[in-house]
């Protein structure tokens, strides 16, 4: 019954810290923009409770095991639009600037809204960390979620950066790569959807200890495991979804819009360490698995 009271707080904390954020952001989009339509998108906060009763219902944990909806629900149906539409506001309004429609009063309001747009985007990564900590672990020990926990925290800076190179003045108000920027954003934050925390073996249950098998089948079930470990999918999400696309993005600012600021080198670097490392993991890894291939064929040729 203890455990059962923890589970149910933990939900409705979690998905009120959630709210409140989310709710911030759309309160902030409809005051920044003048847009009363935009209220609309304050039905994230009902379905985050929706979403909650469904979960504590379906699941004994209270959390599901590779996804979590909530966090879909919270940036997919206010962060992510408001963020979106605020940003392209802010475009406009720095186009209108340039060239000079706007006065200086107009100018300074403008100023004002940027700074509290800025602050409640980079509280994002803040809400998703603390929020993910306040939610029921499910079938995660404290250690995978410091670990998962440890992980977002890292991969906050260099998706905030992102709306910040957006604001740099020679691209500032380019539209091209002010929708680049959002959507690398969006797609990249939607990393906080997914749960990845335990490294699996790719051994079968029955295998000797010395890696050897006892059938065929059971050596090519192993091989095309291999590709739907944890191991191989953290690569896959960390490269496809972040540092893959983000070096990209920096190396055209850098050649072709001349875009240069004392952070570029930093994330540059470590936007390449990261997919050399990405790849030198995956590469040991399936090393790893052909010797134990290789070890298997020539203990079967030995006892034939």
């Amino acid at each position: 019954m203890k455990h059962t009271y923890k589970k149910i707080l933990s939900a409705i904390s979690s998905r009120l810290l959630f709210a409140l954020h989310g709710a911030a952001m759309v309160t902030l989009l409809v005051h920044y923009t003048g847009e009363k339509s935009f209220w609309i998108l304050f039905c994230g906060v009902f379905l985050l409770f929706i979403e909650m009763i469904v979960t504590l219902k379906m699941t004994k944990h209270g959390e599901w095991k590779w996804v979590s909806p909530v966090v879909f629900i919270y940036l997919w149906t206010m962060i992510i639009p408001s963020v979106f539409l605020m940003e392209l506001d802010s475009l406009k309004h720095r186009m209108n600037i340039t060239n000079l429609t706007y006065h200086d009063c107009t100018e300074t309001v403008y100023k004002k809204h940027a700074r509290m747009v800025q602050g409640l985007e980079e509280l994002i990564i803040l809400v998703l960390i603390i929020g993910r900590w306040l939610l029921p672990r499910g079938k995660m020990t404290r250690a995978q979620l410091s670990e998962l926990l440890l992980t977002n925290l890292a991969l906050g800076a260099d998706i905030l950066d992102i709306l910040q190179l957006m604001k740099e003045p020679s691209v500032k108000t380019n539209q091209t790569i002010t929708v680049m920027g959002l959507c690398l954003f969006s797609w990249a934050i939607m990393q906080f959807t997914i749960v990845f925390t335990q490294t699996l073996s790719t051994l079968p249950p029955d295998a000797d200890v010395d890696g050897r098998f006892h059938s065929s089948s059971e050596l090519k079930n192993c091989i095309l495991s291999v590709c739907c470990t944890s191991e191989v999918w953290s690569v896959m999400i960390s490269v496809g979804m972040q540092d893959g696309p983000f070096l990209i993005y920096r190396l055209y600012l850098v050649a072709r819009e001349d875009v240069f600021n004392e952070s570029m080198i930093f994330f540059i670097c470590k936007n390449i360490l990261t997919v050399i490392i990405q790849i030198d993991r995956v590469v040991v890894f399936l090393i790893k698995e052909h010797r134990k291939s290789k070890k298997f064929k020539q203990s079967h040729l030995n006892l034939e």
